[in-house]
């Protein structure tokens, strides 16, 4: 997209220099492009901009582990119920699992990418990916990369259907249908774990990055730990842009990776989880943010090479992003998406794209400059609320 094609939407007053950073990013992509943003500010929604090549606010996009964020808000939900318990071992309830030295692994384990289940040797066929109660089979008979414990990694296409086996197993419904039930539908959210065949015709498929002129990445070697997180050790290897425009996928809405909707959506996901939203109560007390958002495991990521990644099932936003606070928990999604929660600011913020970022992988860089702006004017806003507060 280029600042001929402009930006639509509206921001709340005290908001304009998110959408002239907004307007500066989109101003320096490609051609028919298309990005959204939104953001909520104590359970309201302040921000609501888009721009690119036939995009609206509505517009529906892949946006991969943003899934993860949803599946993880959900789990969250049942520990913090007393549903789910974080430190009992997944075989307890998934007894095929036990299998190759996985016995002692625990549902913690699995949230802090730390069980080394990264994939399968010879990887998924593009089948077994979109459904995750096959990717559960295969993995629980599937030896571990790493000493459960002794180390993490993003567990990339996988770790949904790990976790969401252990959720199927306890309650008898899937994760899917349980974030539909107790998540998407009551809020109305845009943000789905299988995409109904009725809304097919909002979603825009996903585009390939332009690549920088001259350069061409190497990428991981397809035995290495990252080629087999990222299942480039299968036959073919799995092609991200094919894998998002494929209806099943969609469909199915695989927990790690299969994620569909907005910017809107997206934000108004994370401020019903921390800070409430349309008159209700936050999702998650206190008690559960600290125990689920900040960092949980110290130390480099043995797929990614980030540094803090993890709290559990989140990424630890505070890790990315030092403005926001340490409670502060989302997740990104590989076309450089970027959504979360700060407690701290009252901030719930997301970014979508519809094409790849020339970097790669999640959370674009141009999210810096975009979360900042948006932390800054929250800050002003409250500031002033409360000036306007104390004076009436």
């Amino acid at each position: 997209m280029s600042s001929s094609t402009g930006v639509s939407g509206s921001v709340a007053p005290g908001f304009e220099e998110v959408r002239a950073e907004f307007a500066a990013v989109v101003a320096e992509e490609p051609e028919g492009g298309g990005a959204q943003l939104a953001v909520h500010l104590d359970g309201r929604r302040v921000v609501d901009l888009w721009a690119g090549e036939g995009v609206s606010g509505d517009s529906l996009f892949a946006l991969y582990s943003s899934a993860k964020g949803a599946a993880h808000l959900l789990v969250a939900l049942l520990v913090q119920e007393g549903v789910l318990h974080l430190d009992e071992e997944v075989a307890r309830e998934w007894p095929e699992f036990a299998a190759e030295g996985k016995a002692g692994i625990t549902l913690r384990q699995l949230l802090e990418h730390r069980a080394g289940l990264i994939g399968v040797d010879g990887g998924f066929t593009s089948e077994e990916l979109a459904d995750d109660r096959r990717l559960a089979e295969r993995l629980a008979r599937q030896k571990p990369f790493w000493e459960p414990g002794t180390a993490y990694g993003y567990h990339a296409f996988v770790i949904g259907a790990l976790t969401g086996e252990v959720v199927r197993r306890r309650t008898g419904r899937s994760l899917q249908e349980l974030f539909e039930e107790r998540v998407r539908a009551p809020f109305g959210l845009d943000f789905h774990l299988g995409l109904p065949a009725e809304l097919e015709p909002r979603y825009l498929p996903v585009r390939p990055a332009r690549p920088a002129p001259g350069r061409q990445a190497d990428g991981p070697a397809p035995d290495s730990i990252t080629g087999i997180a990222f299942n480039l050790n299968a036959a073919p290897p799995t092609d991200l842009v094919e894998f998002a425009n494929t209806r099943s996928v969609r469909a199915q809405g695989p927990a790690s990776s299969g994620g569909v909707g907005n910017a809107r959506g997206l934000a108004a996901m994370y401020a019903a989880a921390a800070h409430g939203l349309d008159g209700r109560p936050p999702l998650l007390t206190a008690g559960t943010i600290a125990e689920f958002g900040p960092v949980r495991t110290r130390g480099t990521d043995l797929v990614t090479g980030e540094q803090d990644h993890f709290g559990l099932g989140f990424e630890a936003q505070s890790s990315r992003y030092a403005f926001l606070g340490p409670e502060s928990f989302g997740h990104s999604g590989a076309v450089g998406a970027q959504s979360f929660a700060d407690p701290r600011s009252g901030v719930a913020y997301s970014y979508t794209r519809r094409s790849f970022s020339a970097g790669g992988g999640g959370g674009a860089a141009e999210n810096h400059r975009l979360a900042a702006a948006a932390v800054r004017a929250a800050a002003v806003s409250r500031t002033d609320a409360a000036r306007s507060g104390t004076v009436g």
